[in-house]
């Protein structure tokens, strides 16, 4: 009886997961709240504990950078990312990557990459390389690079499951597991991405939109596409107040001693001092910047972030209700199954990150049960990092759509099977690395 009531309460979550991924946006929140009434009316379940730290850290941060963004400073940010991928346009497939994923890691956001995408493309079709490599790449690395954000949403909620005891394994000690592996895996995948599809010289499509002179030749034939940005002082000091704050982050995670103290007389936990530096960044911005803080809903950061705690708030409730009803027997016959197969943990967060496109909400559902299963706290950030690439798995996410379109060559496709876009194997072959190697540095020294 036990097991079916357990297999049929599965099934109730399994099931609002895919209904709020029909829904998206906050559907997803609306549905995950929806699971929660059937589990504790129909089922008697006890109510989970709600996400509370890591809605307010969630909504610390997209505050802090909404005002970064109504000042300028995602602008700013966008420039000089273009000015470092012009300089070594023949290498672009490896550089453009890397700046995506390094500007999305400071930004704690992927909508940084929309500007660069006409620069990229543009770029690389002048010095004779097939536009989709370096697009795709690009892509797939700011979804990695949200693992490795001290200030973006999905780091807010692993950090308040990881942060506590008995595991106490803190900000720091999960950067310096994924950011070394995400870096391995966007070289590593460079290579491999650099060889997909035809050259422009061998590729019939293009040429032929060549000869009809719809396109022109590759080669310097004008001046490079520049980012469709407007730089200002005001935005380069808001980008520059953020970023010193994400650096006081990463301070204050490595040096505990500079933290202050609690009541116990031990250093205050990261979780509230990632919400006072984002709340005192916001307040410095407002003051040296001076944005219209009444746009500051308008902007998109803010939207998304907004939709992001909503399907945060429902998702991971409805799961933490479930598990925590669940505790013993997930432990025992999942964790037997992860002992001898690491990689069904990594799977499962990948698969969440498909269905849902949201790295956020595939941490709140699985990293929890990954804990209950005794996965060491190294190898777990290690695969989760890699496993974030799966939200690009499918041609449905926003920045795929829009590299498909800045791409005037055509080589960039969304496809029409679901696995023949220009993304799919991308984000396979790097999120295989990332795991690999991200298993591996967390195996070395992650704890």
């Amino acid at each position: 009886m036990e097991t079916v009531l357990f297999i049929t309460q599965l099934l109730v979550v399994l099931g609002c997961i895919v209904m709020g991924t029909r829904s998206s946006g906050v559907g997803l929140g609306l549905w995950g709240g929806t699971g929660v009434a059937i589990l504790v009316f129909v089922f008697r379940l006890t109510p989970g504990n709600p996400p509370v730290d890591a809605l307010l850290i969630v909504l610390s941060v997209v505050l802090a950078s909404s005002m970064m963004q109504a000042a300028g400073g995602i602008d700013w940010l966008v420039s000089v990312a273009a000015k470092l991928i012009a300089k070594n346009p023949k290498q672009i497939t490896l550089v453009a990557p890397l700046v995506s994923f390094v500007f999305s890691v400071g930004a704690g956001t992927s909508n940084i990459l929309y500007p660069l995408l006409p620069v990229i493309q543009d770029l690389s079709y002048r010095n004779g390389i097939r536009p989709s490599r370096p697009l795709s790449l690009s892509v797939v690395a700011t979804g990695v690079a949200l693992a490795c954000s001290p200030v973006s949403a999905a780091m807010a909620a692993m950090v308040t499951l990881t942060d506590v005891a008995p595991w106490n394994f803190e900000l720091i000690d999960i950067l310096k597991v994924t950011i070394p592996a995400a870096i391995v895996g966007i070289v590593l995948s460079s290579f491999i991405v650099n060889r997909i599809g035809a050259e422009i010289s061998a590729d019939p499509e293009i040429q032929a939109k060549i000869t009809s002179g719809e396109i022109p030749p590759p080669g310097d034939s004008g001046a490079t596409v520049q980012a469709n940005v407007t730089v200002t002082k005001s935005g380069r000091n808001a980008a520059l107040v953020f970023l010193l704050g994400v650096v006081a982050i990463v301070i204050f995670g490595l040096w505990k001693g500079l933290r202050p103290l609690d009541g116990a007389g031990d250093p205050v936990s990261m979780t509230p001092i990632i919400e006072i530096v984002m709340f005192a960044v916001g307040t410095i911005i407002l003051l040296v910047s001076r944005p219209k803080v009444a746009e500051i809903p308008t902007t998109t950061v803010f939207k998304a972030g907004m939709v992001s705690a909503i399907a945060l708030f429902g998702l991971a409730w409805l799961t933490d209700t479930f598990l925590s009803a669940h505790t013993d027997l997930i432990a025992g016959g999942v964790g037997a199954l992860v002992e001898v197969a690491p990689w069904i943990f990594a799977l499962g967060i990948f698969l969440v990150c498909v269905l849902t496109t949201s790295q956020s909400t595939a941490t709140r559902t699985i990293v929890p049960i990954g804990l209950a299963a005794g996965v060491p706290l190294g190898l777990l950030s290690g695969m989760w990092a890699g496993a974030f690439a799966g939200i690009y798995l499918l041609p449905t996410n926003g920045s795929q759509i829009a590299a498909a379109n800045f791409d005037t060559s055509g080589s960039t496709k969304l496809g029409t099977k679901l696995y023949d876009h220009s993304f799919f194997v991308p984000t396979l072959v790097l999120a295989a690395i990332t795991i690999v190697f991200g298993a591996l540095f967390g195996a070395l020294w992650g704890g």
